[in-house]
């Protein structure tokens, strides 16, 4: 049986891509939960530390660029101030499937982290989408619906009651692990609970 984990995420972190393009090649069903994550970080007293400490921004720059020659794939990243986070996430909520979720979580992520792609408004998330061969209808339709602005806020929320403080984080059942330099941990939990089974 396929097990299941669940990623809380925001399309402000690239490390949340770095991780989705590894999880997604793990034998695991991948619940998607979009979050807000500036929002979580207030809620748990976190701040951005990347942003707010220029030294530790420059690092983040040259390791970045070491984990994706690692994933090989490109880093090109638009400016995350310009892009509009929250919108990129009910773009996933929005979407028809949880395998169409899947889909535009990665055509989000390639187009602002390894495009250049400026996603600022809805028309820019939706042309990304469609760019990636996806039809973007079902969330052009559905993304500032009422539900899915709640939902987001409800992600935002249960990650903060679960003691999430960053992105991405992967649970395993209760078990958390924070950022995408933690994936061999939760393949191991993975295979404990396969082996307890």
């Amino acid at each position: 049986m396929t097990q299941r984990i669940e990623l809380f995420y925001d399309f402000r972190s690239p490390y949340s891509y770095l991780a989705f393009t590894q999880l997604r090649e793990m034998d695991v069903d991948i619940a998607l939960r979009p979050m807000s994550i500036l929002k979580v970080m207030e809620k748990v007293g976190n701040v951005p530390t990347t942003i707010t400490c220029a030294a530790k921004g420059r690092y983040a720059r040259v390791d970045l660029a070491r984990w994706a020659r690692r994933y090989g794939f490109t880093l090109n990243p638009s400016n995350m101030r310009d892009n509009d986070g929250d919108a990129c996430s009910r773009a996933v909520l929005a979407a028809g499937s949880p395998a169409e979720a899947a889909a535009i979580t990665l055509a989000l992520y390639r187009a602002c982290w390894s495009e250049g792609k400026t996603l600022a408004t809805t028309g820019d998330i939706l042309a990304a989408i469609a760019a990636a061969g996806l039809d973007p209808a079902v969330v052009a339709a559905r993304i500032d619906a009422s539900d899915v602005v709640a939902q987001l806020d409800i992600n935002t929320d249960e990650a903060a009651e679960r003691g999430v403080f960053g992105s991405p984080t992967v649970f395993v059942g209760a078990a958390m692990f924070f950022g995408n330099d933690r994936l061999d941990f939760v393949r191991e939990e993975l295979a404990r609970l396969e082996e307890a089974a």
